[in-house]
């Protein structure tokens, strides 16, 4: 075959001059899946750039061509043999990458179909969800069937072992290739990788052993969830075909809106109203938390922004122990009407006050700024 490059080898495959074996497998495997035919129909450019990956492959893994390529370059591999158009022969680039690097290397390989995953959804209050809590949840799915138990078979008959594989369902086909002999293990076409044959199927599910119903599942919610998360089960999806594994249950998670609380990470935010009379002369004021209604006390000369801050009083760590705080932000109200009197009375206190009325601990863009170190 005439070389279709000549480019050099390590080059196309993109691994160094000293790369491993099993980095240089690895390298074509990833151009047998970009570059293969199979997955490239409408790229006829894709097929000469597989065989010369293919080529490259062919020699960096044989220890004597690569050898003679490591001394002598191209030169050196003058009337050597090359057998690319073999990997053009597989039937499916699945066939290929498994003869060469094993049966599950793309797409799962040849393996039983695992059942298909399962979708749910649920909606928490804020306290649910900062908590955590158990839920059931009730979804649609594929399960093995209550009639014939799963296997198929029609109850009072019992599935025959195929005798194609003799009750394996998988079967062997030997590849000889130029680079010596590949065994590839394939799903059985007789019993279709169920190691038995149905004569008489099931009647409610048809000898799929399978059937479309409607299950429910008990959800643990763990404290600290936030909104639009999900919490995957494991092996409670969809059954798989016989010998299969079973899919997964993704639960969406929805929190309800509080409106007395905002999360902000693990803490919670609250807001408080804050009269500028009582802010300027201290009072006591009960907030709400998660925890019930709570006292705190407010200073006297309390001023609007200021931030109360409960430890431990907000939502639980999802990933770790404790909790966050409840942070109180003070929203000082001024009034914005005022009788004659109120009038008077503001302003006579504006005539007695002075410079040390409202002296305070540094300006508010300070604060500010101190915020944000």
């Amino acid at each position: 075959m005439r070389r279709m490059s000549r480019r050099d080898y390590y080059e196309v495959l993109s691994v160094p001059r000293d790369a491993s074996d099993a980095d240089i497998k690895k390298a074509f495997r990833g151009l047998a899946r970009d570059l293969h035919p199979d997955l490239n129909p409408d790229d006829p450019a894709a097929a000469d750039r597989f065989k010369e990956a293919a080529e490259a492959y062919e020699v960096l893994s044989d220890p004597e061509k690569r050898g003679r390529y490591d001394r002598f370059g191209h030169d050196g591999l003058s009337g050597a043999q090359f057998h690319t158009d073999q990997f053009m022969d597989f039937g499916s680039l699945s066939d290929l990458l498994g003869a060469f690097f094993g049966e599950d290397v793309l797409f799962g390989g040849r393996a039983a179909e695992r059942g298909r995953d399962a979708t749910a959804a649920i909606e928490l209050s804020f306290e649910e969800a900062a908590f955590g809590v158990e839920r059931e949840v009730t979804f649609q799915t594929i399960g093995e069937c209550d009639r014939c138990g799963g296997d198929g078979a029609e109850p009072g008959t019992t599935p025959e072992r195929c005798p194609t594989c003799e009750g394996r369902g998988r079967i062997q086909r030997v590849q000889q290739t130029a680079l010596g002999q590949f065994v590839q293990t394939l799903a059985c076409p007789e019993c279709r990788g169920r190691g038995s044959i149905i004569d008489t199927p099931c009647t409610t599910c048809h000898g799929a052993g399978r059937v479309a119903m409607q299950r429910t599942a008990t959800v643990a919610v763990p404290g600290g969830i936030a909104d639009g998360q999900r919490i995957s089960l494991r092996g409670q999806g969809g059954a798989g075909a016989p010998g299969a594994p079973p899919g997964d249950l993704y639960v969406s998670v929805g929190v309800r809106r509080d409106e007395r609380f905002e999360r902000d990470g693990d803490d919670v935010v609250s807001v408080i109203d804050l009269p500028f009379t009582q802010a300027a002369l201290g009072t006591q004021m009960t907030v709400p938390t998660l925890d019930g209604e709570e006292r705190v006390d407010l200073p006297a000369g309390t001023q609007p922004g200021d931030v109360i801050v409960l430890r431990g009083k907000g939502v639980g760590r999802l990933r770790g122990r404790g909790r966050g705080d409840h942070r109180i932000h003070v929203n000082v109200l001024v009034p914005r009407r005022l009788t004659d009197e109120q009038r008077r009375q503001l302003e006579a206190f504006e005539r007695d006050a002075g410079p040390d009325t409202y002296a305070g601990d540094g300006s508010l863009l300070g604060r500010i700024r101190a915020a944000f170190r």
